[in-house]
């Protein structure tokens, strides 16, 4: 029926990509495992130290680039599977038609092996890419508040009145501010 050059030519080419759809996806799953190793370094240990040294820009920066490798994962790995389920799908329906059903089978096989493993890795993106928005989200607005108590109380030290040795209003806001987070992250 359709039996053209370039018909021929895209069914070539499509068949050489099985191989390298199905290698990219074993490398999905294993860089989602990966990330979900270093998600947990985050979590447990990475937040505090990064609380304690890096600047609000430094923090920014970095959040930005795991969040954008965890949406990489996301959005990469179903379309892979999908490509991984599409690819053999022809050949397997063409063998159908030939009455081989054992090259139909290999086919559906692949077809929904990968599908499986790019929803797998989409799976795990998708659920590091959430929780490190609202960790760094988390930690930017304690970082930000930190500042904020910080400039209050430097401001604080300056308008104190010498001469009768009370707290100016700023001084007593400051020292509500820092008991708020202490409360805060005590509890």
């Amino acid at each position: 029926m359709l039996s053209s050059f370039s018909i021929s030519l895209m069914h070539q080419l499509t068949n050489w990509l099985l191989e390298p759809v199905i290698w990219l996806l074993i490398l999905m799953v294993f860089l989602s495992i990966w990330e979900a190793g270093q998600a947990i370094g985050e979590r447990f240990d990475g937040l505090k130290q990064l609380a304690e040294k890096a600047t609000i820009n430094q923090v920014e920066k970095l959040a930005r680039k795991r969040i954008e490798r965890a949406d990489f994962i996301t959005r990469i790995s179903p379309m892979l599977g999908l490509m991984g389920t599409l690819i053999p799908l022809g050949p397997g329906l063409a063998a159908l038609g030939d009455g081989e059903l054992k090259i139909l089978t290999t086919a559906m096989t692949v077809a929904f092996d990968t599908t499986v493993m790019g929803l797998l890795a989409g799976i795990f993106g998708f659920v590091l890419a959430r929780l490190r928005r609202r960790w760094y989200s988390d930690l930017l607005d304690e970082m930000d508040l930190q500042q904020q108590v910080s400039l209050a109380n430097h401001q604080a030290s300056q308008q104190f009145d010498e001469q009768t040795n009370t707290p100016s209003q700023s001084t007593v806001a400051a020292i509500s501010a820092q008991k708020t987070i202490k409360v805060a992250s005590d509890g």
